[in-house]
């Protein structure tokens, strides 16, 4: 099969070309022959070298939507010419108490797809079958990989924002997840604020729904009951936390961020918080998948053939991708 691997993370890095032997199931495992991946900030940061490699050569890409060609012995409820999708959460141990209360996504044993397992930027791949989650009818292999990751991890951050209709949201950095996200939380009845250097960004953010758009450093119109950022710089952390009102919260989307630097104490006091969200439970996509299906969700691709994964991971890096990118073998 053809695929694009890892070798050498760091700056500048390129994924090469090769051809790889078909992968055989474990028990647990089904085989997947990949229709679409989307390439995801995570896959950047993992080949630049922000992430340490926990596998080399390893095969990136971890939103992933498949057609099973193959189920293991111990892959129950799957059978051959089923649709399945992928996520970042490749497995976990299943039997540690955070396993057992629902935060699989926090197992110390947790693995995950295209850093510890072989991802989708192939024609096949495997995945564990209690990992795999069921797509709704109704998106076509393209337009649901985006939502396997920037809309499920968008959707985690949202509901460990705790907000309810009326309340105040602000969206920090408006890439694919948080076009995701917008839309989720105006069909949840938010007044939802987006912060994004990008013209561009504020008025599809407007078209959205926003009830407002701006820069990082202009104030939203009144205090934020919560902010998700979505940006991987520490400043733009404080710049959401300044925007707070009392008792809100700003949750941090994302895997890498470069630091979060010195702040006043008078921007955390008045019961503010700071929290991540962490990874992704196979919970939240069939959750998130129900509930985009529903709404609908609607995403913004940029298709692109196996070969122009490089292609693809340079235009995210220069901020020129008007979505998602999203592979297709």
């Amino acid at each position: 099969m053809r695929a694009q691997l890892l070798e050498r993370p760091g700056p500048g890095a390129v994924l090469a070309a090769a051809e790889l032997p078909d992968p055989a199931p474990a028990p647990d495992e089904l085989l997947l022959r990949v229709e679409a991946c989307g390439v995801c900030r995570t896959d950047l940061q993992l080949a630049r070298g922000d992430l340490a490699p926990r596998r080399l050569p390893v095969v990136p890409g971890h939103q992933v939507v498949g057609t099973v060609e193959a189920a293991g012995a111990e892959a129950p409820g799957w059978r051959a010419g089923e649709r399945a999708g992928v996520t970042w959460l490749g497995g976990s141990c299943g039997r540690c108490r955070l396993c057992g209360s629902g935060r699989e996504n926090l197992c110390e044993l947790a693995v995950f797809t295209g850093w510890d397992r072989d991802g989708g930027f192939a024609e096949r791949m495997l995945v564990r079958a209690r990992q795999a989650v069921r797509l709704p009818a109704g998106f076509g292999a393209v337009e649901a990989a985006p939502l396997l990751c920037g809309g499920v991890i968008g959707y985690r951050a949202l509901r460990l924002a705790g907000l309810e209709a009326g309340q105040r949201l602000g969206l920090y950095g408006f890439g694919a997840s948080a076009l995701l996200t917008i839309q989720v939380a105006r069909h949840r009845g938010l007044d939802v604020h987006v912060a994004t250097r990008s013209a561009r960004g504020r008025e599809r953010a407007r078209e959205l729904g926003a009830g407002s758009a701006g820069g990082y450093d202009e104030p939203p119109p009144g205090p934020l009951d919560a902010a998700i950022t979505f940006a991987p710089a520490g400043e733009v952390v404080i710049a959401a936390l300044s925007a707070l009102a009392p008792a809100g919260s700003v949750v941090i989307n994302a895997i890498h961020l470069d630091r979060v630097p010195e702040f006043p104490y008078r921007l955390l006091w008045g019961e503010r918080s700071l929290r991540s969200v962490a990874n992704v439970t196979s919970e939240d996509a069939r959750e998130f998948l129900e509930l985009a299906a529903e709404i609908p969700v609607r995403t913004a691709v940029e298709e692109h053939p196996l070969a122009e994964a490089n292609l693809a991971l340079a235009r995210l890096e220069r901020g020129e991708v008007g979505g998602a990118a999203v592979l297709v073998p």
